[in-house]
């Protein structure tokens, strides 16, 4: 029963992530922290890394804290919380910045309809260039985007 339940906390903790990112991406991202943020949207930035980058230590820090927390005593919750965050980051990185950004040229083509939604909703959110106006906030769950909008695949 203990693993059962770890595995529904680290699955349910995976998942609110993405709620977290859609709301901190659309509010935080596209708010008060543009400056950190504009870079990955306007491409000013020449060097290999972007100031948005930093949001990927920012996003870790509560799921390393979990899981150091929680590593003492594996029955409370703080260890698989942890461990559902990270999960999520994990993902995050291979999706959003190996898949869609092609930041290494390592997962290039999929004929999956999934894969190349969720590439095209990223695509149609970085057509704004701006802090306003931006849609599809999300990673892997996005909302319905205006189908109306043309994006080279």
């Amino acid at each position: 029963m203990f693993y059962l339940i770890s595995i529904v906390i680290v699955i349910v903790a995976f998942v609110s992530m993405e709620l977290v990112a859609y709301l901190t991406h659309k509010y935080i991202m596209h708010g008060f922290l543009w400056s950190l943020h504009k870079d990955h949207h306007d491409h000013s930035n020449t060097s290999k890394f972007e100031r948005n980058d930093y949001f990927f230590v920012i996003f870790a820090i509560p799921g390393i804290l979990n899981i150091l927390y929680g590593s003492s005593d594996l029955s409370a919750p703080y260890f698989w919380i942890g461990l559902g965050i990270t999960l999520y980051g994990a993902t995050y990185f291979f999706v959003h910045d190996l898949f869609i950004h092609q930041r290494i040229k390592v997962l290039r083509n999929t004929s999956n309809p999934y894969l190349l939604l969720l590439r095209r909703a990223h695509k149609i959110h970085h057509k704004s260039i701006m802090k306003q106006g931006g849609e599809s906030f999300g990673m892997l769950l996005f909302i319905k985007y205006r189908s109306n909008k043309t994006i080279k695949q």
